[in-house]
């Protein structure tokens, strides 16, 4: 990979090398619009650093493939779009249960089935958090730009590793097609999170499933001589199944807590023009991109208006959002589906009210359209 020089890249080419970048030697996949851009440039990398890449037979097959090698010690990534994330379902659940760290990179397009396969949309929000059945926790990065694919493929590893969780970089058609000049940090400019190992051999009792204060074990990696039993059955500090109702409670309270628990840590959100706002517009990924000039676009004529743009989507930035209503007198929330995000904005508002700006006819938004809505918003208000 090119250092600090200056390049012409695509946002999915940024995710490839964002997670090369943070240490990913595996990589299996299915080719799929708009996503293959990724599994492309992954194919082309990692036979260069040594690092493995499969075409798999179909989505499910590379959802498996990427467990089984990162139970085996690699740091790896998977990149799909609607129906291929639709299929993943039911192993991103087994990964979140047998705490298996992975990257999955969802290139949104519009749904549902086939849709339009080369179509921006952001109609797979709800998706990413409760698509898999039972309750389970998950973290969701958007980025909105070539550079930021880029960090938040670096951010998404790295998180995966540290929680021993499923992690989705969520990005959309705009922003994995997105063309700009950039210069990306070398290796030692990043803070990479090393896969955990265990602390204990066999002989002092080392349990696979034992955990810490930040309540996440250190499982070993298949190999390395440890007995380790993987399942997607709730289980105990062993790994093996248990029936009992205090080590089911116990489990589920574990796996949500240990990202509950550092709160706003991972919650990223920027704000923008909100000195003076009596308005706001909160977005995300592509869209945000847009909403942003639509926001200055309003300002320009007027409009106290700010901006709150979501970098992660999972968990949900309840607190940002709590202390936006708490400054403003309404809430515009800008995407590209049939409402998604906007139940969340209104759930975390303190009943400050929010209203929908949705597009969903396989078209990007344009300035013009949201600075309407937000001039619209701005009117009724003040009647």
């Amino acid at each position: 990979m090119a250092e600090n020089k200056a390049r012409l890249m695509q946002g999915n080419e940024a995710i490839a090398e964002g997670a090369i970048a943070a240490g990913v030697t595996f990589f299996a996949g299915y080719p799929i619009t708009p996503s293959t851009e990724i599994a492309e440039q992954m194919a082309k990398m990692l036979p260069q650093i040594g690092g493995t890449f499969l075409q798999m037979e179909d989505e499910i097959g590379a959802m498996g493939a990427i467990l089984g090698a990162s139970l085996a010690g690699a740091k790896v990534m998977d990149a799909t779009s609607g129906p291929g994330f639709s299929l993943k379902q039911e192993l991103i659940g087994y990964a979140a249960c047998a705490e298996i760290p992975c990257v999955v990179v969802n290139v949104q397009r519009v749904g549902p089935s086939t849709g339009q396969p080369t179509a921006p949309s952001q109609g797979d929000v709800m998706q990413v958090r409760w698509g898999t059945h039972g309750d389970h926790p998950i973290i969701a990065l958007s980025p909105w730009s070539v550079r930021e694919a880029f960090d938040m493929a670096v951010m998404s590893v790295n998180y995966a590793e540290r929680f021993r969780s499923p992690v989705i970089l969520l990005t959309d058609e705009i922003v994995g097609h997105l063309r700009e000049n950039v210069t990306l940090p070398s290796v030692d400019e990043l803070n990479i999170y090393p896969r955990r190992l265990p602390t204990k051999t066999r002989a002092e009792g080392y349990q696979p499933f034992a955990v810490g204060e930040d309540l996440v074990p250190d499982v070993a990696r298949f190999g390395d001589g440890y007995r380790i039993h993987v399942t997607g059955l709730l289980h105990d500090e062993t790994g093996f199944p248990s029936g009992s109702p205090v080590v089911t409670e116990t489990m589920l309270h574990r796996l949500h807590e240990k990202i509950n628990r550092v709160g706003e840590e991972i919650i990223h959100t920027e704000e923008s023009f909100m000195e003076d706002a009596e308005f706001a517009v909160v977005s995300y990924g592509g869209t945000a991109r847009t909403a942003y000039e639509a926001v200055r676009t309003a300002r320009a004529d007027g409009i106290k208006v700010g901006f709150l743009r979501l970098k992660t989507i999972w968990p949900f930035a309840d607190a940002a959002i709590g202390r936006l209503a708490d400054r403003v007198k309404n809430i515009l929330v800008a995407e590209l589906n049939y409402g998604q995000l906007v139940g969340e904005v209104t759930r975390a508002a303190h009943g400050t009210p929010v209203r929908p700006c949705l597009k969903y006819n396989m078209l990007d938004f344009t300035p013009h359209e949201i600075t309407a809505a937000i001039r619209q918003m701005s009117e009724e208000v003040r009647a």
